[in-house]
Protein backbone atom coordinates (compact mmCIF):
# COMPACT_ATOMS: atom_id res chain seq x y z
CA UNK A 1 0.00 0.00 0.00
CA UNK A 2 1.47 3.32 -0.95
CA UNK A 3 1.35 5.76 1.93
CA UNK A 4 0.51 9.85 0.43
CA UNK A 5 1.55 11.68 3.74
CA UNK A 6 5.16 13.31 2.74
CA UNK A 7 4.59 12.71 -0.75
CA UNK A 8 4.58 15.64 -3.14
CA UNK A 9 1.88 15.98 -5.64
CA UNK A 10 1.27 18.18 -8.87
CA UNK A 11 -1.86 18.32 -9.99
CA UNK A 12 -2.92 20.14 -12.97
CA UNK A 13 -6.51 21.53 -12.79
CA UNK A 14 -6.37 22.01 -9.30
CA UNK A 15 -8.86 25.24 -9.07
CA UNK A 16 -12.20 23.61 -9.00
CA UNK A 17 -14.64 20.90 -9.80
CA UNK A 18 -12.53 17.29 -9.35
CA UNK A 19 -9.15 19.41 -9.18
CA UNK A 20 -10.25 20.93 -6.27
CA UNK A 21 -12.26 17.44 -4.47
CA UNK A 22 -8.65 15.99 -5.26
CA UNK A 23 -6.42 19.11 -3.32
CA UNK A 24 -9.00 18.46 -0.17
CA UNK A 25 -8.19 14.59 -0.18
CA UNK A 26 -4.74 14.73 -0.41
CA UNK A 27 -4.45 17.51 2.18
CA UNK A 28 -6.33 15.26 4.43
CA UNK A 29 -3.42 12.82 3.89
CA UNK A 30 -1.18 15.27 4.84
CA UNK A 31 0.36 15.62 1.45
CA UNK A 32 2.54 18.75 0.09
CA UNK A 33 0.72 19.96 -3.21
CA UNK A 34 1.70 21.77 -6.32
CA UNK A 35 -1.47 23.20 -7.75
CA UNK A 36 -1.48 24.34 -11.04
CA UNK A 37 -4.34 26.39 -12.91
CA UNK A 38 -5.10 29.56 -14.74
CA UNK A 39 -7.14 31.71 -11.87
CA UNK A 40 -4.31 33.06 -9.24
CA UNK A 41 -7.51 33.84 -7.28
CA UNK A 42 -8.96 30.34 -7.57
CA UNK A 43 -5.75 28.80 -6.59
CA UNK A 44 -5.50 30.84 -2.90
CA UNK A 45 -8.79 29.62 -2.22
CA UNK A 46 -8.16 25.81 -2.69
CA UNK A 47 -4.38 27.35 -0.66
CA UNK A 48 -6.98 28.18 2.37
CA UNK A 49 -8.78 24.83 2.41
CA UNK A 50 -5.84 22.37 2.09
CA UNK A 51 -3.78 24.53 4.74
CA UNK A 52 -6.96 24.07 7.24
CA UNK A 53 -7.08 20.04 6.25
CA UNK A 54 -3.57 19.47 7.30
CA UNK A 55 -2.25 19.55 3.84
CA UNK A 56 0.69 21.80 2.37
CA UNK A 57 0.24 23.84 -0.71
CA UNK A 58 2.03 25.80 -3.49
CA UNK A 59 -0.05 27.46 -5.97
CA UNK A 60 1.71 28.26 -9.85
CA UNK A 61 -1.01 29.99 -12.17
CA UNK A 62 -0.12 28.76 -15.67
CA UNK A 63 -2.77 28.07 -18.45
CA UNK A 64 -1.83 24.69 -19.60
CA UNK A 65 -3.17 25.39 -23.17
CA UNK A 66 -0.39 27.27 -23.63
CA UNK A 67 2.15 24.11 -24.53
CA UNK A 68 5.02 26.11 -26.09
CA UNK A 69 5.27 27.70 -21.96
CA UNK A 70 5.40 24.53 -20.47
CA UNK A 71 8.84 24.43 -20.09
CA UNK A 72 8.80 27.46 -18.05
CA UNK A 73 6.34 25.54 -15.78
CA UNK A 74 8.47 22.93 -15.01
CA UNK A 75 11.47 25.02 -14.48
CA UNK A 76 9.20 26.80 -11.94
CA UNK A 77 8.49 23.28 -10.06
CA UNK A 78 12.01 22.25 -10.21
CA UNK A 79 12.69 25.11 -8.43
CA UNK A 80 10.21 24.54 -5.81
CA UNK A 81 11.09 21.14 -5.52
CA UNK A 82 13.59 18.31 -6.51
CA UNK A 83 11.12 15.47 -7.06
CA UNK A 84 7.62 14.81 -8.02
CA UNK A 85 6.40 11.74 -6.14
CA UNK A 86 2.83 11.25 -7.77
CA UNK A 87 1.87 13.49 -10.96
CA UNK A 88 -2.08 14.08 -11.37
CA UNK A 89 -2.47 14.88 -14.76
CA UNK A 90 -6.49 16.18 -14.53
CA UNK A 91 -7.10 19.66 -16.53
CA UNK A 92 -9.62 19.57 -18.93
CA UNK A 93 -11.71 20.83 -21.53
CA UNK A 94 -14.50 19.85 -23.57
CA UNK A 95 -16.29 22.09 -25.80
CA UNK A 96 -19.66 20.79 -27.81
CA UNK A 97 -20.07 21.09 -31.43
CA UNK A 98 -21.38 18.90 -34.50
CA UNK A 99 -18.11 18.00 -35.74
CA UNK A 100 -18.37 19.80 -38.91
CA UNK A 101 -18.50 22.95 -36.74
CA UNK A 102 -15.50 22.62 -34.83
CA UNK A 103 -12.43 25.45 -35.71
CA UNK A 104 -9.17 24.16 -36.00
CA UNK A 105 -8.40 26.11 -32.96
CA UNK A 106 -11.07 24.53 -30.77
CA UNK A 107 -9.76 20.76 -31.59
CA UNK A 108 -6.03 22.15 -30.87
CA UNK A 109 -6.94 23.54 -27.64
CA UNK A 110 -8.92 20.21 -26.80
CA UNK A 111 -6.45 17.72 -27.69
CA UNK A 112 -3.47 19.85 -26.17
CA UNK A 113 -4.80 19.90 -22.61
CA UNK A 114 -6.57 16.68 -22.36
CA UNK A 115 -3.63 15.13 -24.05
CA UNK A 116 -0.70 16.46 -25.32
CA UNK A 117 0.00 18.68 -21.51
CA UNK A 118 -0.36 15.54 -19.98
CA UNK A 119 2.41 13.72 -22.12
CA UNK A 120 4.77 16.47 -21.77
CA UNK A 121 4.39 16.64 -18.29
CA UNK A 122 5.18 13.17 -17.58
CA UNK A 123 7.82 13.31 -20.13
CA UNK A 124 9.58 16.15 -17.55
CA UNK A 125 8.74 14.24 -14.38
CA UNK A 126 9.30 10.51 -15.72
CA UNK A 127 13.15 10.21 -15.47
CA UNK A 128 13.36 11.40 -12.25
CA UNK A 129 10.95 9.15 -11.37
CA UNK A 130 12.73 6.25 -12.79
CA UNK A 131 15.88 6.98 -11.05
CA UNK A 132 14.08 6.58 -8.05
CA UNK A 133 12.57 3.04 -9.03
CA UNK A 134 9.54 5.42 -7.07
CA UNK A 135 6.48 7.36 -8.55
CA UNK A 136 3.11 7.54 -9.55
CA UNK A 137 1.58 8.86 -12.65
CA UNK A 138 -2.35 9.14 -12.72
CA UNK A 139 -4.41 10.17 -15.74
CA UNK A 140 -8.15 11.61 -15.13
CA UNK A 141 -9.79 9.83 -18.36
CA UNK A 142 -13.29 9.53 -19.05
CA UNK A 143 -15.94 6.83 -19.76
CA UNK A 144 -16.26 8.84 -23.04
CA UNK A 145 -12.93 7.65 -23.88
CA UNK A 146 -14.50 4.20 -23.54
CA UNK A 147 -17.57 4.68 -26.05
CA UNK A 148 -17.68 8.22 -27.78
CA UNK A 149 -20.13 10.76 -26.85
CA UNK A 150 -21.67 12.50 -30.11
CA UNK A 151 -21.25 16.12 -30.45
CA UNK A 152 -18.56 15.75 -28.10
CA UNK A 153 -16.32 13.90 -30.74
CA UNK A 154 -12.83 15.74 -29.97
CA UNK A 155 -13.37 15.15 -26.21
CA UNK A 156 -14.27 11.45 -26.84
CA UNK A 157 -11.35 11.07 -28.85
CA UNK A 158 -8.65 13.48 -26.39
CA UNK A 159 -9.90 10.95 -23.43
CA UNK A 160 -9.33 7.50 -26.01
CA UNK A 161 -6.18 8.85 -26.27
CA UNK A 162 -5.29 9.35 -22.89
CA UNK A 163 -6.53 5.92 -21.89
CA UNK A 164 -4.66 4.24 -24.70
CA UNK A 165 -1.50 6.00 -23.93
CA UNK A 166 -1.79 5.57 -20.27
CA UNK A 167 -2.94 1.69 -20.56
CA UNK A 168 0.67 1.57 -22.82
CA UNK A 169 2.73 3.58 -20.51
CA UNK A 170 1.56 1.05 -17.93
CA UNK A 171 3.06 -1.86 -19.36
CA UNK A 172 6.13 -0.08 -20.60
CA UNK A 173 6.80 0.72 -16.47
CA UNK A 174 6.09 -2.64 -15.42
CA UNK A 175 8.80 -3.73 -12.70
CA UNK A 176 10.52 0.39 -12.47
CA UNK A 177 8.75 0.94 -9.54
CA UNK A 178 6.65 3.26 -11.04
CA UNK A 179 3.07 3.13 -11.07
CA UNK A 180 0.57 4.29 -13.65
CA UNK A 181 -3.09 4.86 -12.97
CA UNK A 182 -6.57 6.20 -15.28
CA UNK A 183 -9.90 7.25 -13.54
CA UNK A 184 -12.77 7.04 -15.79
CA UNK A 185 -15.71 9.10 -14.36
CA UNK A 186 -18.78 9.30 -16.32
CA UNK A 187 -20.97 12.41 -15.66
CA UNK A 188 -19.80 14.55 -12.79
CA UNK A 189 -22.47 16.91 -11.23
CA UNK A 190 -22.10 19.88 -9.23
CA UNK A 191 -19.15 21.19 -10.45
CA UNK A 192 -16.87 22.42 -13.69
CA UNK A 193 -18.30 21.11 -17.15
CA UNK A 194 -21.49 19.51 -16.19
CA UNK A 195 -22.72 22.28 -14.18
CA UNK A 196 -21.47 24.87 -16.67
CA UNK A 197 -24.07 23.47 -19.40
CA UNK A 198 -27.08 24.01 -17.47
CA UNK A 199 -28.53 20.75 -18.59
CA UNK A 200 -29.58 18.20 -16.27
CA UNK A 201 -27.89 14.64 -16.29
CA UNK A 202 -29.98 11.42 -17.63
CA UNK A 203 -31.18 9.77 -14.82
CA UNK A 204 -30.28 6.20 -16.37
CA UNK A 205 -26.69 7.09 -17.07
CA UNK A 206 -25.88 8.06 -13.65
CA UNK A 207 -23.82 11.03 -11.83
CA UNK A 208 -21.03 10.71 -9.20
CA UNK A 209 -20.36 13.73 -7.23
CA UNK A 210 -15.93 15.54 -7.78
CA UNK A 211 -15.89 14.04 -4.00
CA UNK A 212 -16.47 10.53 -6.05
CA UNK A 213 -13.84 10.68 -8.03
CA UNK A 214 -11.67 11.99 -5.42
CA UNK A 215 -12.26 9.24 -3.33
CA UNK A 216 -11.71 6.66 -6.05
CA UNK A 217 -8.15 8.71 -7.02
CA UNK A 218 -6.67 8.31 -3.88
CA UNK A 219 -7.68 4.66 -3.45
CA UNK A 220 -6.29 4.18 -6.96
CA UNK A 221 -2.92 5.93 -5.61
CA UNK A 222 -2.66 3.91 -2.14
CA UNK A 223 -3.88 0.32 -3.75
CA UNK A 224 -2.18 0.95 -6.82
CA UNK A 225 -4.78 -0.07 -9.35
CA UNK A 226 -4.53 0.42 -12.95
CA UNK A 227 -7.78 1.47 -13.40
CA UNK A 228 -11.30 2.78 -12.05
CA UNK A 229 -14.21 3.79 -13.17
CA UNK A 230 -16.18 6.12 -11.37
CA UNK A 231 -19.99 6.14 -11.43
CA UNK A 232 -22.98 6.81 -8.81
CA UNK A 233 -23.08 3.56 -7.68
CA UNK A 234 -21.65 -0.03 -7.82
CA UNK A 235 -24.23 -1.16 -9.59
CA UNK A 236 -24.26 1.94 -12.41
CA UNK A 237 -20.44 1.25 -12.50
CA UNK A 238 -20.68 -2.38 -13.09
CA UNK A 239 -23.68 -1.35 -15.97
CA UNK A 240 -21.26 1.04 -18.03
CA UNK A 241 -18.78 -2.02 -17.74
CA UNK A 242 -20.95 -4.05 -19.00
CA UNK A 243 -22.34 -1.82 -21.47
CA UNK A 244 -18.59 -0.68 -22.88
CA UNK A 245 -17.33 -4.22 -23.08
CA UNK A 246 -20.79 -5.92 -25.50
CA UNK A 247 -20.26 -2.28 -27.13
CA UNK A 248 -16.89 -3.84 -28.21
CA UNK A 249 -18.60 -6.59 -29.84
CA UNK A 250 -21.84 -4.69 -31.24
CA UNK A 251 -20.94 -1.16 -31.50
CA UNK A 252 -24.69 -0.44 -32.79
CA UNK A 253 -25.83 -1.81 -29.32
CA UNK A 254 -23.57 0.93 -27.71
CA UNK A 255 -25.04 3.44 -30.18
CA UNK A 256 -28.99 2.35 -29.60
CA UNK A 257 -27.82 2.52 -25.44
CA UNK A 258 -26.46 6.18 -25.99
CA UNK A 259 -29.89 7.44 -27.34
CA UNK A 260 -31.74 5.32 -25.07
CA UNK A 261 -30.51 7.13 -22.19
CA UNK A 262 -30.37 10.56 -23.94
CA UNK A 263 -26.60 11.43 -24.28
CA UNK A 264 -27.47 12.15 -27.64
CA UNK A 265 -30.42 14.81 -26.92
CA UNK A 266 -28.72 16.04 -23.75
CA UNK A 267 -25.28 16.69 -26.17
CA UNK A 268 -27.23 18.50 -28.30
CA UNK A 269 -28.98 20.78 -25.88
CA UNK A 270 -25.30 21.42 -24.55
CA UNK A 271 -23.98 23.13 -27.82
CA UNK A 272 -26.72 25.80 -27.45
CA UNK A 273 -26.19 26.18 -22.76
CA UNK A 274 -22.49 26.01 -23.16
CA UNK A 275 -20.49 28.80 -21.58
CA UNK A 276 -18.75 30.79 -24.56
CA UNK A 277 -15.45 30.59 -22.33
CA UNK A 278 -13.31 28.07 -24.41
CA UNK A 279 -10.70 26.64 -21.61
CA UNK A 280 -9.72 24.72 -19.06
CA UNK A 281 -12.65 23.44 -17.02
CA UNK A 282 -11.29 21.07 -14.62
Amino acid sequence: MTIIAGQTVLLTGASRGIGKSIAHHLAKKKATIIGVARSPNELNKVAADVEALGGKWIGIPFDISQLEELPNLIKKIEQITDSIDILINNAGIEIYRSFADYSLAEIQSILTVNLLAAMELTRAFLPSMLYRRKGHIVNIASLAGKKGAPYNSVYSASKAGLLMWTDALRQELAGTGVEVSAICPGYVSGQGMIADSGVPIPKLAGASTANDVAIALVKAIEQNKAEVVVNQDVVTETFSKIVFAIGQFFPRFGDAFYRLIRVTELNQKRIKNQSSEVGVKS
